[in-house]
């Protein structure tokens, strides 16, 4: 009959418990540099993320325009006339060929100022998010001070909705015509007023603003945009 000493049995203890010591030390030296990596990783795919949104956040304001819009006209007008309008929208073309020559005269008079949003509600109407496009392209007009004629170009040469929209060629071709500088070229081809466009396009919306054109003078919407009934609209909020 064998027997185990005491001493033997208790060295022998002692190995298995340093033995499982070691073991759960090289479970928490695993365990922290799995967390470590992963807190790693989870850093880099959160500034990238940050750093993507801030690049499709970033907003930059065209010269001659404010976040809100493009004004034009006097700025100590009585009467603002606030003008949302999509350059791919057919009604917005017709409205501009109805009761635009109003609008240019009663801007030259000095009676009302005019906020122009050209917003890209339409996008879906083209190929090639062509109401995008063309509303950063607007920004460009804006900062070379060419944007009435600028906006008359689109409305006249406008795409027919479910095409591809105008090219950029085109588009840089209308501004050409309407007096840009030489910054337009680039200013359209890198869509530098993109941001600036979508935070329009945005607002707009949050305004309650849900289809184009739509015409709001001094905060009032105004059903009746003929020229008579702008005049009407204008006269009542400023009657001298």
């Amino acid at each position: 009959m064998s027997t185990t000493s005491p001493r033997r049995s208790g060295r022998r203890k002692g190995l298995v418990v340093a033995q499982r010591e070691a073991d759960r030390r090289r479970r928490l030296v695993l365990v922290s540099a799995a967390v470590a990596i992963l807190v790693l990783v989870a850093a880099v795919i959160g500034f990238g993320l940050y750093r993507a949104q801030q690049h499709a956040a970033a907003v930059v304001v065209p010269r001659g325009a404010t976040e809100q819009g493009i004004p034009i006209g006097n700025p100590g007008a009585g009467v603002t006339l606030d003008l949302y309008e999509d350059f791919q929208c057919p009604v917005c073309k017709q409205f501009e060929e109805v009761s635009g020559p109003t609008i240019d005269e009663l801007i030259r008079a000095g009676t009302i100022r005019v906020i122009y949003h050209p917003v890209a509600f339409l996008d879906r109407m083209s190929t090639t998010t062509y109401s995008s496009r063309a509303s950063a392209a607007a920004g460009c007009a804006a900062a070379d001070g060419i944007y009435p004629k600028f906006a008359t170009g689109l409305f006249t040469h406008q795409p027919p909705e479910g095409g591809v929209g105008l090219p950029t060629e085109t588009v840089i071709a209308l501004g050409e015509a309407a007096g840009a500088g030489p910054d337009f070229v680039s200013c359209v081809q890198n869509g530098t007023h993109a941001g600036w466009s979508r935070q329009l396009t945005d607002t707009a919306s949050r305004n309650g603003v849900t289809a184009t054109p739509t015409v709001r003078v001094n905060g009032h919407e105004v059903t009746d945009c003929t020229p008579a009934g702008l005049k009407a609209a204008i006269a009542a909020v400023h009657p001298h």
